[in-house]
């Protein structure tokens, strides 16, 4: 008997885009999206095509570029939104729209200003005109767990009597619980006489930190996709993680009896990747992708291990693609050692890449007595993740005293002319920030500046990230690895100056999406 399909509808780039400070460009978007493909992931939200100019560029690009998955776009119920949302997956080979409305008494009285009449009217012809544009079109019920039964129901037969293949049912702000949202679901299945016509997604809300969970729950209820995002980034607590979703249905399938196509062996690579472009550095605990997931100090627990790895490990590292080796490459090796070292962790560069990264490799080694395979996944996706640069670090001077004031001096290359400033500063971060400062004006406030190791040892390299707040409350990431911690957190500070440069004020829709 063949188990049912689990849909994985991926919205990193969407709903995990909503995160303060983790706007990506469109080179870092593709990137993450070709990952996703790779993994097998079924549907890709690539964006909100009305949201702003580089919003609609970044999916069309991403459309152009995926080979497997459906790419989708979100649109309000607008003529306007649906239309920009179908220009901008026009060369997807599996187009999809994803039109949304909201459904609960709070949500229509004080946000939309409608009557529930005129709410089901919109349904219909949001949906029906959608469906005149592409074959696939999804339809949210936004605050679906909030909204009374009867009229949920009713929305939901609209929907798919104008033409939706998925009807997506999410708790938008994190509100439901595990068999409260499961009886929604089974409500729904029982209740809607055409819902045989279409796929149930849910959409979940980390708030009470209940996803993953909630997901889980609703598809033993019947709901036959998830949307979620890599490391459960989103909007406020984030969105149901993908890993940890996809890890239970492969780790619980007796309980779970189902079947996604996500080749989790790529799991780390697509974490990384998504970590090292947002900035937003994983949590040492955190489930599957997290530095201690797999790790195990108490001698019990090692003993155990050692004996026999399932006494204390429910999944096999290598399944999500960690690997047992420590040290792997070193100054001696060569490039078709590097190159196999590559294929081994996921990446396929071509000659030129692959050029430039044997010889980051190199000054690497010459700094470092033993590099890790995080320490080459770290430089190949700082190498790969970078936008137009205006702004590049030359060199940086510091003189620290502990008992006195720190001295700094930078030195930039801005439009192609260098450039030096020297400052004195509560420490020689601080100082070394001032100097840059003063090389480049803008009025953005530094939020956050945060330190950790790449790998282990005192010659680890040191990931620095910088979030940087623009008027308006727009927030800003610059991520950047050194062996050298100063070196690192100019570098990271240079990153962010460099986005924040490029960046083109969005004209993103005063209203909250799913």
């Amino acid at each position: 008997m063949s188990k049912d399909k689990i849909y994985i509808f991926d919205t990193t780039l969407r709903d995990g885009e909503q995160s303060p400070g983790a706007t990506m460009n469109l080179e870092e978007k593709i990137l993450i999206a070709e990952i996703l493909d790779k993994m097998g992931v079924d549907i890709i939200e690539a964006g909100f095509a009305v949201a702003s100019q580089g919003d609609f560029e970044s999916i069309q690009a991403v459309a152009k570029k995926v080979q497997n998955a459906t790419v989708c776009s979100l649109a309000r119920t607008m003529r306007s939104d649906i239309e920009r949302a179908a220009e901008s997956i026009k060369f997807a080979k599996r187009p999809r729209i994803h039109t949304f409305i909201s459904t609960s008494p709070l949500h229509m009285k004080y946000k939309l200003k409608m009557e529930p009449e005129k709410v089901l009217e919109t349904i219909t012809e949001s949906v029906s005109f959608a469906r005149n544009l592409v074959n696939d079109v999804e339809w949210s019920a936004e605050d679906a767990t909030r909204t009374e039964i009867d009229f949920l129901c009713k929305s939901v037969e609209l929907a798919i009597k104008a033409g939706a293949k998925t009807v997506n049912i999410p708790d938008t702000v994190g509100y439901t619980l595990p068999e409260e949202y499961a009886e929604t679901i089974r409500q729904i299945k029982n209740r809607v006489p055409n819902i045989d016509q279409a796929i149930i997604s849910v959409h979940c809300h980390n708030d009470l930190g209940l996803a993953v969970a909630n997901s889980l729950s609703a598809i033993n209820a019947g709901a036959r996709q998830i949307e979620c995002t890599i490391n459960g980034i989103g909007e406020r607590a984030g969105n149901t993680a993908m890993e940890e979703a996809v890890m239970a249905i492969k780790t619980r399938n007796d309980f779970l009896p189902f079947n996604c196509d996500i080749k989790t062996e790529n799991i780390m690579r697509a974490s990384k990747l998504v970590s090292n472009i947002t900035g937003f550095v994983v949590q040492n605990n955190k489930a599957i992708v997290g530095a201690n997931a797999f790790a195990h100090e108490s001698g019990i627990h090692q003993d155990g291990v050692l004996k026999h790895a399932e006494t204390y490990e429910i999944m096999k590292p290598e399944d999500v693609g960690l690997t047992r080796s420590s040290l792997v490459m070193g100054k001696h090796s060569g490039r078709a050692a590097f190159k196999d070292k590559l294929k081994d962790l996921g990446f396929e560069l071509d000659d030129a890449d692959l050029q430039n990264a044997f010889a980051r490799f190199k000054d690497l080694a010459d700094k470092k007595k033993e590099v890790y395979d995080d320490d080459i996944i770290s430089l190949i996706d700082e190498s790969t993740t970078k936008g137009d640069v205006l702004v590049e670090f030359s060199a940086l001077s510091v003189n620290c005293d502990s008992e006195g004031t720190d001295n700094a001096t930078v030195k930039l290359i801005i439009e192609g002319e260098e450039k030096e400033s020297s400052a004195s500063g509560d420490g020689p971060v601080d100082a070394a920030y001032k100097c840059i400062r003063a090389l480049v004006e803008h009025d953005a406030k530094l939020e956050l500046y945060q330190v950790h190791a790449v790998t282990q040892g005192i010659d680890a390299q040191a990931e620095v990230t910088v979030r940087l707040e623009m008027s308006g409350g727009v927030m800003i990431n610059g991520n950047a690895k050194d062996t050298n911690t100063i070196v690192a957190s100019v570098k990271a500070y240079i990153a962010a100056l460099n986005k924040l440069l490029n960046y083109q004020e969005r004209i993103i829709p005063e209203v909250d999406v799913i």
